[in-house]
Order: structure tokens, then C-alpha cells, then sequence
């Protein structure tokens, strides 16, 4: 028994995080692994358990499937994997699962991100607290006498290869124009499936030339943070690209869910223009299925081209709150074919409704080979507008901040909506802000669009200084 693990600390909204052997042990995960088949009623069916490559992923699978089978589950280990070869486990043998990763987080760090049978998220709202709080009463109490139903089975299964095999059943490169593309794997679980899935390590080869940069599995992270939505860690991708006269550069982050797209020139092309991009070819893919108006997701700080691309292509654009529990259900409940965020995690309705940068990648890869232009020309074509990009701010007093920023466009011919913090839009529509506090950190996150940036960044500027402000204390 333990009094020392407060599961509080490391159970966030949509996830678990926390550092290891502070806020998080293998004793802790075991109670979990126990919670979550009861909590969710799996004792007698099959439960996934996989991990990524960071030092302590092995020790605590292996934990979670002792508390998992000791209530009765059978699990089945999938050894180590990214988080979509878990979503796609999940949603092909339709099966609750975990996988064990901190993604972009530093190494001193792990946590679990959770699914319910075939795919379905599990948050605060849908089971996240119920298990924590079971685990801390079992962490505090001991585990029950298991007598009511036998222990559970361990068994092991790879799924790389039928997880490679899908993916490029949904997009197919075999007849693109001969591409060259420089891969940062930043030493995480990219480093294993791109060589699956784009190269020939598993399947046969695709007309792709890959210049891998730190595929080496390595939670450590010895060359730099498995995080590629900080620019500093993109530094390396883009100088190999413009050294290897490469076609365009990849970035997987640690876990490989989400994943940035670099021109030829070693220049980021934003998620809002990869949402774009995909979103016009999932449109016509299934428009031509006899499909009328499919729905594409997007959360309010993607550019406002995503919504303007998806009505030119025929498409609905719904727009939806941050966070990838919101966009999940509203793609379930839509029946939408396809929804992007700005933090570059895409969702594919042919994919269980879950996210996967590597079946993004293929679509652009597929775009790109498919024509002659280059990719800064063609990804221009989706970036019409200035972005700001997110900014932060340290704030103690949020509210504040977005209040006395509110009340510098009292009068001005502006819309405000509070729908995820407060977004102040130009009634002509040639620029927009949204100022959203974090729930975990004390930062005010900043984002804008402008039609140019002479129009944005005299705004942005001003928005900064107010938000940021020494306020007078009593």
C-alpha cells in the first residue's frame, strides 16, 4: 500500500501525465490497470497494452497488465508502439486499450493515454476521474480480494504490419513522382513506423527516398525534445532538407501522433494549411462515393481558409472547441470525414475517428506526388493569410487580462465570442484574435489572423501589451 502517489497530480482532462517515480510509479499504474477494467467493465474481455520508448514505458505495461488481469482481463501486449497503432488497434479488434507515453513531454516524464473499445476517447467526462479515483482507492486500500471471477490472460501481438497495410489502403503512394523527404523521428516511436509504412521495412518499397534523422528508439531524447510545434526543435530537419535538396521534411513528435510538414525550402507550412489540404482531398474522395456535403472539422484558432476551402470544395466546415475529446465526439456525432487542429493532430473518420500524423503525411505526400510543383508553391495556394502563430503569456489574473483587452474594442465595429475563451473577430472579417487561458499552466494563449500583416500585427502588438500590463496591487 502506498500514501505517497497523489493521482491527482497526474490525471489531467484527456490523459495521464506525470513524472516518473514522483507522481507516478509502477505501483500506481497497477492500481490503475485494475480501476480501468472495472470502471469501464472488462473483466472477461480483451484489453491492448502498448508503450512507447521512453526507460520506464516496458516497466509500467507490464504493471498496468498485472492490475488489469488480476481483475479479470485478458490483455494482450502490443509491446512497443506509437499512440495511432493503439487507436488502430483499438478500433480493429475493437478493444479497450493503452498505451504508456508522455509524448512531446522531457524524459523524466510518462503517462498513459487511454481508449474505450473501437477507438472511443476517455476523458474527465467519460470515465478519466472514475478510474483515478478507484486507483487511489485501491493504491491507499490494496487491491480486493480477487474471487469473484478468475484471473485474466497475458498474450502478445505485434500489429505494425497490419497497421502499415491500412494505412496504405487508405492512401495509396505507389504511383506518385519519385519524392525526396528527410524524416525527424526526434528519437521517438516515428523511428519505427515510418520505415513501416513509407518504407520497405515491412511492406514493399514506395517511390520515396527516406533521409532519416534520430530514428534511434531513445526516451532520453539525446539530440533534442521530441516536440516539433517549438521551432528550435524543427532546426535540424530544416537544414538537412535544404543539404539534401529533400522534396519536403517530416517531424513526428514523441508518441508520432501528430506530425509537422517542412517545404523544400526548410520553411513549416502551417496545420491549418495541412487541415486544408487534406480536407479538399477527403471531400472529393468521398464526393465521388456519391457522398453530398460531407462534414470536416476544425477548432476555432485553425485559419479561417480551412472553413472557406471546405465550402468551395462542397463540403460543411463545423467548428468545435480545442482539445481532441470535443473534436472526436463532434466527428462521431457529425459523421465527419475528416477534422484538423492547429496543434497539428488530424482525425480521419477512416480511422476510428482518432488522430494520426503519419496518414496526414500520406496525404500530402500523395498531393505533392501527384503534380510538378513544389511544395512551397503548393501549399501557398492553402495560406491566403497571416497567422500570428500561439503565444503565451505568464498572467495571474487571466480574466482580467481578457478583460481590459475586451474593452479596448468597446465601440469598434468587432463580434466576440466566448465559445473557448474569447475570440474578437473585425466585422469586415480581416483579421481575428482569440486569447484562451490554460487549464495546467499560468499562461494566456494568444493566436491571430490577419488578411496581411500590416493589418495583424499592429493588433497583435497592442492585444500583447495590454494582456501583459504590470496591474497595481493595494
Amino acid at each position: 500500500m502506498s500514501e505517497e502517489i497523489d493521482l491527482s497530480q497526474s490525471f489531467k482532462a484527456y490523459d495521464v501525465r506525470g513524472i516518473v517515480g514522483q507522481s507516478l510509479n509502477a505501483e500506481a499504474v497497477e492500481a490503475i490497470g485494475a480501476a480501468f477494467v472495472d470502471i469501464l467493465g472488462l473483466t472477461g474481455d480483451t484489453v491492448l497494452v502498448g508503450g512507447d520508448m521512453r526507460p520506464s514505458s516496458a516497466e509500467f505495461s507490464a504493471a498496468f497488465a498485472r492490475g488489469a488481469t488480476y481483475r479479470g482481463a485478458n490483455v494482450v501486449m502490443l509491446g512497443q508502439i506509437s499512440t495511432d497503432e493503439l487507436y488502430f488497434a483499438s478500433g480493429q479488434l475493437d478493444a479497450a486499450g493503452v498505451v504508456f507515453t508522455a509524448s512531446h513531454n522531457p524524459a523524466q516524464y510518462n503517462g498513459i493515454k487511454m481508449s474505450k473499445a473501437g477507438a472511443l476517447p476517455i476523458s474527465s467526462d467519460t470515465g478519466l476521474y472514475d478510474i483515478r479515483d478507484l486507483a487511489q482507492q485501491y493504491l491507499d486500500e490494496g487491491l480486493p480480494v480477487s474471487s469473484d471471477a478468475p484471473q485474466g490472460s497475458v498474450s502478445r501481438r505485434d500489429v505494425l504490419a497490419d497497421y502499415s497495410g491500412y494505412l496504405r489502403s487508405l492512401v495509396d503512394l505507389s504511383a506518385i513522382r519519385p519524392l525526396k523527404i528527410v524524416v525527424d523521428a526526434g528519437n521517438g516511436m516515428g523511428g519505427l513506423t515510418t520505415p513501416a509504412v513509407l518504407g520497405d521495412a515491412v511492406l514493399d518499397g514506395l517511390p520515396l527516398e527516406i533521409v532519416p534523422l534520430y530514428f534511434e528508439l531513445d526516451g532520453t531524447f539525446p539530440n533534442h525534445p521530441a516536440n516539433p510545434l517549438e521551432p528550435e526543435n524543427l532546426k535540424d530537419l530544416q537544414a538537412a532538407v535544404l543539404k539534401h535538396g529533400a522534396d519536403l521534411g517530416l517531424a513526428f513528435d514523441g508518441d508520432a501522433d501528430r506530425c509537422f510538414v517542412i517545404d523544400e525550402r526548410g520553411l513549416p507550412l502551417s496545420p491549418s494549411a495541412i487541415t486544408a489540404l487534406v480536407a479538399v482531398r477527403e471531400i472529393a474522395r468521398v464526393q465521388a462515393a456519391g457522398e453530398a456535403s460531407p462534414v470536416v472539422i476544425h477548432n476555432l484558432i485553425t485559419s479561417k481558409a480551412v472553413p472557406e476551402f471546405v465550402t468551395r470544395a462542397g463540403g460543411t466546415p463545423v467548428m468545435t472547441r480545442v482539445g481532441h475529446s470535443f473534436i472526436k465526439a463532434e466527428m462521431a456525432e457529425q459523421g465527419a470525414v475528416f477534422g484538423g487542429e492547429h496543434s497539428a493532430h488530424y482525425y480521419f473518420r477512416d480511422f476510428y475517428n482518432a488522430d494520426t500524423g503519419m496518414l496526414a503525411a500520406m496525404h500530402v505526400l500523395a498531393a505533392l506526388g501527384g503534380q510538378d510543383l513544389p511544395l512551397s508553391q503548393l501549399g501557398a495556394e492553402y495560406e491566403p493569410y497571416v497567422a500570428t502563430g500561439e503565444i503565451n503569456s505568464e498572467v495571474e489574473d487571466k480574466a482580467g487580462a481578457t478583460a481590459r483587452v475586451v474593452a479596448r474594442f468597446e465601440g469598434q465595429p468587432v463580434e466576440i465570442s466566448t465559445m473557448d475563451g474569447t475570440t474578437i473577430a473585425a466585422a469586415d472579417g480581416s483579421w481575428w484574435i482569440n486569447l484562451r487561458p490554460s487549464n495546467t499552466e499560468p499562461y494566456l494563449r494568444f493566436n491571430g489572423e490577419g488578411a496581411t500583416a500590416e493589418i495583424i500585427e499592429p493588433i497583435r502588438d497592442a492585444v500583447l501589451a495590454i494582456v501583459r500590463q504590470e496591474q497595481p496591487t493595494d
